[in-house]
């Protein structure tokens, strides 16, 4: 991660918002102590505070739980953890307009993964963080309840890409069986998705993969607990359904975003300024389209991307994987004068497929936006 030219280069940035992660604090002590940024952070986590507690029921003070520096406990916070990214996220984003003259307008794009999609939307004024905020808010204790036996799965290759439609397939059949609900959460490459499966629905899968999915494929357990977002299991306990009556009169959402921004679900800059209800309805049992949303960064000719948010971690890793390929495929073949090339060139990175366009991720620019903040002091 480098230092950032404000805010000219906010005209070829994506701007990218994270989910929700295991770990959820990063520097925001530190911007909250900050003489400069302080009062901002303040404003931004006692909104999400309020929100958080209109919409549970509990107690939930943001800004003295940063300040104690007191991390995620699993999902025993799981409610304040989204308040905490989004007020987080927000108020970063408040900070980089006010002090910086960058508002989220100039930005060529943005995006955002799981949570960060609705951190994106609140940023950039489609939604009230009071409004948007409280769905996920209102439905997290029923998220935390289904996540009770739920394990997930990293299913990768290291040779090919494999079969999208097979591994979706081998889910439909084992949901079959009536021993639990399995579902693709993730799609986080061409050779890499996120399952979460309930009971032995995960053991099931392992037992048929070699059997069903052709090439070196490899199922990974994670060890942690996970909400099963983006999946069918949220069906039983109407999780989408009870979000779309919250959004039928929920303010805001009438206005297209001042600027682009890609949908997990759709994988496209989908948004208009009639739609963004049924794509938060939709975000909620869909899968995550992440590899389509890399794929829209890179074919956009964008030269930076400002992550965004509390330690970002989940799309820095997937643009590093992807930079590290490329460079290692080009010195066996393209050379590296030919990237060097293509980067300064990014009208033409527009013209180009998808496929051709992963060559550019070796060229941008990555900056960690919290550290940016706190280095410019």
């Amino acid at each position: 991660m480098r230092s950032l030219p404000l805010p000219d280069a906010l005209a070829t940035t994506a701007l990218a918002f994270r989910g929700y992660n295991v770990a959820n604090l990063g520097r925001t002590p530190e911007l909250l102590d900050h003489p400069a940024y302080g009062s901002v952070v303040q404003d931004a986590l006692r909104e999400a505070s309020d929100v958080c507690r209109l919409a549970t029921g509990r107690p939930c003070d943001l800004v003295t739980r940063v300040r104690k520096r007191e991390e995620t406990r699993g999902l025993d916070t799981y409610a304040e953890d989204i308040a905490l990214i989004a007020g987080a996220s927000v108020a970063q984003m408040r900070l980089l307009e006010l002090h910086f003259n960058a508002p989220m307008s100039r930005a060529k794009l943005a995006f955002g993964y799981s949570l960060g999609e609705a951190s994106a939307l609140i940023a950039a004024g489609v939604f009230e963080m009071k409004h948007l905020l409280r769905v996920p808010l209102a439905l997290a204790d029923d998220c935390v309840a289904l996540a009770d036996g739920v394990i997930m799965g990293v299913l990768f290759s290291r040779g090919p890409t494999f079969d999208l439609g097979a591994v979706e397939r081998l889910c439909l059949e084992i949901n079959q069986m009536g021993e639990g609900v399995i579902g693709v959460s993730a799609i986080l490459s061409p050779n890499c998705v996120l399952l979460l499966g309930q009971g032995t629905t995960l053991d099931h899968f392992q037992a048929r993969l070699r059997e069903r999915i052709s090439g070196p494929v490899t199922l990974r357990r994670n060890p942690n607990r996970w909400p099963p977002l983006h999946t069918p299991i949220t069906w039983q306990r109407a999780i989408p359904n009870r979000a779309a009556v919250m959004l039928h009169a929920m303010p805001g959402g009438m206005i297209a975003p001042p600027l682009p921004i890609i949908s997990g679900v759709t994988g496209k800059a989908s948004f208009t300024a009639t739609n963004s209800r049924e794509l938060v309805h939709r975000w909620v049992d869909h899968p995550q389209r992440l590899w389509d949303q890399i794929l829209g960064v890179l074919a956009s000719g964008v030269r930076t991307v400002v992550h965004i948010g509390p330690a970002p971690n989940l799309i820095p890793a997937t643009f590093k994987r992807v930079a590290d390929g490329v460079r290692a495929q080009v010195s066996r073949s393209l050379g590296r004068r030919f990237v060097s090339r293509l980067a300064a060139r990014p009208w033409l990175a527009q013209l180009l497929p998808g496929a051709v366009a992963l060559l550019r991720a070796p060229t941008l620019l990555h900056v960690n936006l919290e550290d940016w903040l706190l280095e410019q002091a």
